[in-house]
């Protein structure tokens, strides 16, 4: 069975390429590219030699090459590789960087190899995302976490040098409340709440437990529970709170309360036809 697939999107809100893929054997010569680039090992085994370093990689591991670092790649297994990443430019990166350490310049990644399960999930989850066409508000903040994480690692970034952002965080969760309908961003937010992105993101977490995107989601879904209550269709109750479509708005619903929203309506329309009487979900 062949099973090899290669994937390549450019997505237009992060100006990054995404790739994926599955079943490669074949070899890479030594080579460099003019961009960042974050990768993922997913399945085999690799010997990659990078910097004039030797590396065994193989699943769980994230590469990551500067711009201009000369590598090649090859196999040391049977198992055909499966890998997904980004490839980042430097104008695209340099203005992620500066959001996250508060300075100018680029990152410089000094080991090619490091193993960050934080960073892999997250690593997926944006990879996901971008594949499966999710909201720009959803893969940015996840693109930022994932630099974050892995940036951190050699230039400590701690939120507990984060100052009190208690009145800017209400600011924007009464934003989010006040906007929930709307295609948010996460810009729009910023600068209702007076913070840059990567401050935003890492305050919102600390006061709130759950990001900004989280927050949206959980406003919607309490929002699309009253209107499912008064018998309104779960179509209708999708566009009404700001979901992308029916489709999105049924996985959410079903991940926050662990039923659909046709099930969940249907308990309130029952108990009205049998009188009262309630049933458990």
């Amino acid at each position: 069975m062949n099973r090899k697939k290669q994937t390549v999107l450019y997505d237009k809100n992060l100006h990054i390429e995404t790739y994926d893929f599955k079943g490669l054997v074949q070899p890479f010569p030594n080579h460099f590219h003019e961009y960042y680039v974050i990768g993922l090992m997913e399945n085999g085994q690799r010997r990659l030699s990078c910097k004039n370093r030797n590396y065994t990689i193989s699943k769980g591991d994230i590469v990551l090459f500067n711009p201009g670092d000369n590598h090649s790649c090859i196999r040391v297994s049977d198992s055909p590789l499966d890998y997904r990443g980004f490839h980042i430019s430097r104008e695209t990166m340099s203005p992620l960087y500066q959001e996250i350490t508060g300075r100018p310049g680029l990152p410089v990644f000094s080991h090619s190899v490091t193993r960050n399960e934080k960073a892999a999930g997250c690593l997926r989850l944006l990879h996901d995302l971008i594949t499966g066409n999710a909201s720009a508000l959803e893969k940015e903040e996840t693109l930022l976490f994932l630099l974050t994480l892995l940036i951190s690692h050699r230039e400590p970034i701690s939120d507990r040098d984060l100052p009190a952002y208690s009145p800017e965080i209400e600011k924007a969760c009464d934003f989010i409340q006040t906007h929930y309908r709307e295609r948010l961003c996460l810009e729009q937010i910023c600068h209702c709440a007076g913070l840059s992105k990567s401050t935003l993101l890492r305050a919102f977490t600390a006061c709130k437990g759950i990001t900004p995107y989280c927050y949206l989601e959980n406003v919607r879904i309490g929002k699309a529970k009253k209107l499912l209550a008064q018998g309104m269709a779960p179509v209708d109750a999708a566009l009404l709170t700001g979901f992308s479509d029916q489709s999105h708005f049924s996985n959410c619903f079903r991940r926050f309360l662990g039923v659909s929203p046709g099930i969940y309506r249907d308990i309130f329309t029952h108990k009205h036809h049998s009188g009262g009487k309630s049933h458990g979900i």
